[in-house]
């Protein structure tokens, strides 16, 4: 059996990668990578095989120098989605009444409650606010057992009450405590707290708006205020197709609105549906991302601000890349480029990796920095 030489080293022959069938001006590229050109965002797994059997790349002249060139270059290559964002203080939530009263008292629009303190009065008794994922939903009495026990106890251990094991179980000693609590806050001395009394928050609040108004009449289910947390947040949309771009901890970048760049960190992703855009048109489902800033200082002064996230789904550091367009179907299979050099062009099998930005990320045997491959016109 003869030998061929391939890129300058005796082996076994084998036969030249070849281009697919092309018009001089083009080459032939599934639509996928057409797409992948224009959009320059999509991360893609074409061909994780990409390279010829046997890995065997030769050097084969082309009938004519490509239209154009460019050489490849090595760099950090990064999968981006740009949204616009407003800087404000996240979702907004609604109190509601759970039982029959009278409003008395009620906090003006922006102030802060925290831990224990009245989130609004109801006969002139406090509906105060306690810190909790489970909101209240039932009364609490000696035997009861569940997540929203352990809040009520781990927020009277916070305000200084002690005698009980903080767990899931209402105790007599879990009893003895709201009685003192009780009384330092006015209240009867139940041992119980009935439903309406605390409203569970995850944290600080600030009230945001009045629903209900000083001495109005109310009944359960019925809208007192909204409020939401006391920290400043960006507040994005993606497509739901976006998802890889939306995990919950990534770090992401915030374009503020006198241009300076801030790090954020996702810590809230939810999906949504919003009402389609005209008369008949469809509902849209999308993400709704919340961003907490690195330093409040680049808050200050802001409500309500528009401002730029860039989301990073993924990132290669010191790669081979070449536009998308540079890339050639070969007869064998795979993808390929033209290389020029010395007055002529051959086809060196590639493996493609990252497509952003209208690039791709490469690799190959023989494929090196700065090497000239064609680029249609």
């Amino acid at each position: 059996m003869g030998t061929a030489t391939i890129d300058g080293q005796a082996g076994p022959e084998a036969p030249p990668p070849r281009p697919g069938r092309r018009r001089r001006g083009g080459r032939t590229i599934i639509a996928l990578l057409g797409v992948a050109a224009v959009a320059g965002a999509a991360v893609l797994a074409i061909n994780p095989g990409g390279l010829l059997d046997g890995g065997a790349t030769p050097a084969t002249s082309a009938a004519a120098l490509p239209p154009a060139s460019t050489p490849v270059v090595r760099q950090t290559l990064n999968d981006t989605r740009d949204a616009d964002g407003e800087l404000g203080y996240g979702p907004v939530t609604t109190a509601v009444a759970r039982k029959p009263g009278t409003i008395t008292w009620l906090p003006d629009s922006g102030d802060q409650i925290s831990r224990g303190r009245s989130l609004y009065r109801l006969d002139n008794k406090p509906v105060m606010l306690l810190y909790g994922t489970t909101p209240a939903y039932r009364d609490l009495r000696i035997g009861t057992k569940g997540k929203d026990v352990e809040n009520l106890e781990r927020n009277l251990r916070k305000l200084g009450y002690d005698g009980f094991t903080v767990d899931d179980e209402y105790t007599y000693d879990t009893a003895q405590a709201v009685r003192e609590w009780q009384d330092d806050r006015g209240l009867d001395e139940t041992g119980e707290v009935e439903l309406g009394r605390v409203v569970f928050a995850p944290g600080k609040v600030r009230v945001e708006s009045m629903e209900a108004e000083k001495g109005q009449p109310t009944a359960p289910g019925q809208k007192v205020l909204t409020y939401t947390g006391t920290k400043k947040v960006v507040t994005a949309k993606l497509a739901a197709e976006d998802q890889r771009m939306a995990k919950k901890g990534t770090k992401v970048s915030v374009t503020m609105p006198d241009g300076k760049n801030v790090t954020g960190r996702i810590t809230e992703v939810a999906t949504i549906i919003e009402p389609g855009e005209g008369q008949n048109a469809d509902p849209e489902t999308r993400l709704e991302v919340l961003v907490s800033l690195g330093t409040a200082k680049a808050a200050k002064g802001l409500d309500k601000a528009a401002v730029k996230v860039t989301f990073t789904a993924d990132r290669r550091k010191g790669v081979l890349t070449v536009p998308v367009s540079a890339l050639v179907a070969l007869q064998e299979g795979g993808y390929g480029v033209e290389v020029v050099e010395d007055g002529g062009s051959r086809y060196l099998a590639v493996k493609t990796g990252l497509f952003a930005g209208g690039r791709v990320e490469v690799s190959g045997d023989g494929l090196t920095e700065g090497m000239t491959v064609g680029i249609p016109k």
